[in-house]
């Protein structure tokens, strides 16, 4: 059985390490999924995008692995 957990990334950090922590947790790439995230964003008139991302920032714990 697989024991990852979702963390916001440390390492991988550009504003408050949600799609760092996303690309961990999938094996994929950080700035690929930033990229996915904006579009999608955008193209959603960008309100729900953005209330994801704060609801993912309070919801998901912080890596303390450093």
């Amino acid at each position: 059985m697989n024991n990852k957990k979702l963390r916001r990334s440390t390492k991988d950090c550009m504003i408050a390490g949600v799609c760092g922590g996303l690309g961990e947790f999938f094996g994929l790439d950080a700035s690929l999924l930033r990229i996915i995230y904006i579009l999608l964003s955008l193209f959603s008139a960008g309100f729900p995008g953005l209330l994801i991302y704060i609801i993912m920032v309070l919801v998901v714990p912080k890596d303390n692995v450093e």
